[in-house]
């Protein structure tokens, strides 16, 4: 009886300079056949996926996008240890058609160290449109290896892509490494542009001196001193309003949804004759803090995140961090933090982690361990609360309150930028002194969005795995702040014990015992502050909806409630320590938690000094 023995899969590994369309081939090639994860001791992700064709298995690796494989980033350190390790049967470089010249450099490192390349030019529809033209079969000529054009997005191209890559690797087996590059020496970088402008001139035509017309026209719009920085705050102010807009309505119907769940599950449990404490742990405890994080968090993220990924599909946002590069540089701070910043909005943790764009340790650092401090979607609930609060129910004018409401909101967000470079200046001149490094800033082109493709990604890659971990935080948590409201100690519970001990310290800074201690409890989310608040004040055992507005201040008034508290309030809301989803995502981005606790301390430490200051204020003013 024969052995069949199973084939190998054959490795091939993608290597390219970022916006050239490497993720989108990717995609085309291995459907949903993929996964992603960490490099190992790296903060720097990896995708891997499977296909096959013509009976032959194919193991694509998505290495980062980079520039050189001299390491001066965790990205060219990955990328350029993979290759030299052998591991892989065949290395695709893939090219931008509209910049050829540009990838070139990284294309001719790869040939220095293995002669199993395959080159890829992508994007071959848009510089057709941009009347760019490659000979690539003179191209493959002059590199003396495979050149295959595609139009990924179109999925043109792929069919041909495979059948190269399967004749590549028939019989192949192992990688092959001709030697190392070599220190960066000035010859050698220069014999690399020349070649590269040499080859470029041989395969590249222009048919059209203009090409790039649009683009700049564009540009001259949205990076322009006097019109970017408006346009980039309209077009945020749009994202929000239609994250917080759209999100009421779902997110209503998820509440209902698990609230008529919630009654089933009590009913089921009185029918096995469960306990009344096991009732209420389980159920008002853990399923009712973990179903609010989900109703309240799903809803906004998901509108979010694919609006927010949409202008990066659109090449946005390397505009934004051209705006504001100058804003960061003063602060010794990266520019590329002004894209983390702008994740930030939508969630602190998907902030943190976008922070691996940052070459310099130093840098990632001051991006990560300030990233609180902007307003995630889990505080503008509460926020848009209390500024009504504040406004809307203090006056009979309802229009003009909300009017007023909208502007202040904005005023807080402009806050918490400002807050946000103050503590990045602070820690670049204090724990994490440094200068600011210099960094290559890629304009890409303007491209039409995939829509299609852009949803599915950022809902799987972004919204439920942020939701997932917020959910894991915010059950156990939910039985803790069943426990703290339940247990009684002297009579009392021990919320309430906890409460009055944190009071004298709160009211020096604005607030009380009750509100300090919601954000306490409210570790897991944010989302969970106000209802806290009110379960505390009108001592019930579990969480209850914020209710009517009207009735909201209404108990907050009558438990000593004045314009201070709430803009104190609101404040701390801006600036306290981030939930336990960011700080656990600041753990595994740091490798360390020293750096989770300096994430406490730091912006705590600017809410409360900016607390006091309006408390000290507010209370000479009444």
């Amino acid at each position: 009886m024969g052995i069949e023995v199973k084939a190998v899969p054959k490795i091939i590994a993608f290597v390219g300079n970022p916006n050239v369309g490497k993720s989108t081939i990717f995609n085309g090639l291995t459907g949903l056949r993929q996964h992603t994860g960490n490099w190992p001791g790296k903060t720097v992700s990896n995708a891997q996926g499977s296909c096959l064709y013509n009976g032959k298995e194919f193991e694509f690796i998505d290495l980062p996008g980079c520039y050189s494989l001299y390491p001066h980033s965790a990205e060219e350190e990955v990328t350029g240890e993979f290759l030299k390790s052998g591991k892989a049967d065949l290395v695709m470089v893939v090219c931008d058609a509209g910049c050829l010249e540009r990838n070139l450099n990284l294309l001719l490192q790869v040939l220095e160290i293995t002669d199993r390349a395959v080159v890829c030019v992508n994007l071959m529809d848009e510089a057709e449109k941009k009347g760019i033209s490659v000979d690539l079969n003179k191209l493959s000529a002059e590199l003396g290896v495979p050149v295959v054009g595609t139009s990924a997005s179109r999925g043109i191209g792929l069919d041909r892509l495979l059948k190269v890559l399967d004749e590549m690797t028939e019989n192949m087996e192992g990688g092959s490494i001709k030697g190392s590059l070599g220190p960066p020496s000035e010859e050698r970088i220069r014999g690399r542009i020349d070649r590269a402008e040499e080859i470029s001139r041989k395969v590249v035509r222009f048919s059209r001196p203009d090409y790039d017309r649009r683009d700049r026209k564009l540009d001259r719009i949205f990076t322009s001193k006097l019109t970017g920085f408006p346009i980039m705050f309209l077009l945020l102010a749009l994202i929000f309003w239609i994250t917080i807009q759209g999100a009421n309505v779902p997110s209503q119907f998820l509440s209902e949804k698990f609230h008529s769940l919630e009654i089933v599950l009590n009913r089921i449990l009185i029918e096995k004759g469960a306990p009344v404490w096991l009732q209420g742990a389980l159920i008002d405890g853990i399923y009712r803090v973990a179903t609010w994080v989900i109703a309240v968090m799903l809803p906004p993220m998901a509108i979010f995140f694919p609006l927010f990924t949409l202008l990066e599909d659109f090449g946005y946002l390397p505009r934004i961090a051209f705006n504001l590069d100058r804003c960061f540089q003063r602060c010794r701070a990266c520019g590329k933090q002004a894209l983390t910043t702008c994740m930030g909005f939508g969630c602190n943790a998907v902030g943190v982690t976008g922070c691996r764009i940052i070459d310099s340790p130093r840098e990632r650092l001051i991006a990560m361990l300030t990233n609180s401090f902007i307003p995630c979607n889990g505080r503008f609930p509460a926020l848009i609360a209390l500024l009504l609060l504040l406004f809307a129910v203090r006056s009979e004018g309802g229009g003009a309150a909300s009017i007023a409401a909208v502007f202040a909101l904005c005023g807080l967000i402009a806050l918490s930028v400002l807050m946000s470079l103050l503590a990045s200046r602070f820690l670049s001149e204090t724990i994490l002194k440094g200068e600011p490094s210099s960094f290559a800033l890629e304009l890409p082109p303007y491209r039409k969005p995939q829509i299609g493709k852009v949803i599915v990604r950022s809902l799987l890659d972004r919204t439920l795995f942020v939701l997932g971990r917020a959910v894991v935080v915010a059950a156990p948590a939910g039985l803790l702040i069943w426990i703290f409201a339940n247990v009684p100690v002297g009579g009392v519970s021990l919320l309430t014990v906890f409460t009055e001990f944190l009071d004298p310290f709160a009211r020096i800074i604005g607030l009380d015992g009750v509100i300090l201690g919601a954000f306490i409890l409210g570790l897991p989310a944010n989302e969970i502050v106000l209802p806290i608040i009110m379960m505390t004040y009108l001592a019930q055992g579990t969480l209850i909806e914020a209710g009517d507005l009207q009735a909201m201040g209404m108990i907050f008034e009558a438990n000593g409630w004045t314009w201070v508290t709430v803009l104190c309030t609101m404040v701390f809301y801006l600036m306290h320590w981030p939930c336990a989803t960011t700080l656990l995502t600041i753990r595994r981005e740091s490798g360390s938690w020293r750096w989770v606790g300096v994430s406490i301390l730091i912006p705590a430490m600017f809410g409360m000094g900016l607390c006091f200051l309006i408390n000290l204020i507010g209370t000479a003013v009444m």
